[in-house]
């Protein structure tokens, strides 16, 4: 299960806070492209998530995207998993990184959530630190106000950034479940 962090909303959509939302919706198109079956689409379900299923690799890939604010990803988070019978460890988030250089990205298949809160709010939601991530580089706020920058669309140099983060991203998912963590860390970290 990929869990891509985000905010609902058309005023959200493109701000760098949105970067798990474009990744997942990167690899529904992706997986609509290469399956006999057609678009992979997402549908809203009752646990608080936009929800779309593909197939990759011969393993069913379930793309979660949380619909309430990314504060408050875990319970529609753990209540996925618990829908889908997905155990912790096949669980992989996206988040947007500050302490990363924009485009840049690190993956990791446990640890802390490292100041970000939605990343916080599904550990706390699933009572463990080990689960999976994947944190895109939108690069530091400098002086302005975290909160700001990040609900903030990118200036054009930082969007060609992102966008080529979000491809790569979208390639990095794909290389975990078909050959495992540390072959996509060594790939691309």
């Amino acid at each position: 299960m990929v869990v891509g962090l985000g905010n609902p909303g058309k005023r959200y959509a493109d701000t760098r806070h949105n970067v798990g939302f474009r990744v997942v919706d990167r690899l529904a198109r992706s997986l609509g492209r290469d399956s006999a079956a057609g678009p992979v689409t997402f549908k809203r379900k009752k646990f608080g998530a936009m929800v779309a299923c593909g197939l990759f690799s011969g393993r069913r890939l379930i793309l979660v995207k949380p619909w309430r604010f990314m504060n408050l990803s875990g319970s529609a988070t753990a209540a996925a998993a618990d829908f889908y019978g997905i155990e912790v460890s096949d669980i992989l988030v996206i988040s947007d990184e500050m302490a990363l250089p924009a485009g840049a990205l690190r993956i990791r298949p446990s640890g802390s959530a490292g100041g970000h809160k939605g990343l916080l709010d599904i550990i706390d939601s699933l009572g463990t630190e080990n689960v999976g991530r994947l944190r895109v580089g939108i690069g530091s706020a400098g002086c302005r106000p975290g909160r700001d920058y990040v609900l903030d669309k990118p200036a054009a140099d930082d969007k060609a950034l992102l966008d080529e983060a979000i491809h790569r991203a979208a390639e990095a998912v794909l290389c975990w479940v078909e050959l495992g963590v540390d072959t996509a860390m060594n790939r691309y970290n």
